[in-house]
């Protein structure tokens, strides 16, 4: 299991952002909690579901141990959070 951090910079809102994925949703939300990343910036209804974090945030991130990922494992881990995502009983 790995979190990951993509390589986007988005500007919005004064600060530049990029996007925070994972093996699983349980392991993105637990990271995300360990990070104290606000819940809000969980984007459920994405085209896939994943945190957008600030560049700083990413930077800590990969301090504590995130990879920072190419497009092509951005898109692999993406898929098989849509599908859990999909999966779950609401």
């Amino acid at each position: 299991m790995a979190i990951y951090v993509d390589f986007m910079c988005i500007e919005f809102k004064g600060y530049r952002w990029c996007h925070m994925l994972a093996d699983s949703l349980q392991e993105l939300h637990d990271f995300a909690e360990f990070m104290e990343v606000d819940e809000r910036l969980f984007h459920r209804n994405a085209s896939y579901p994943h945190y957008d974090v600030t560049l700083h945030m990413r930077l800590i991130a990969i301090e504590n141990g995130a990879i920072a990922a190419d497009r092509k494992k951005i898109i692999e881990c993406a898929k098989k959070l849509k599908v859990e995502l999909n999966n779950q009983v609401v």
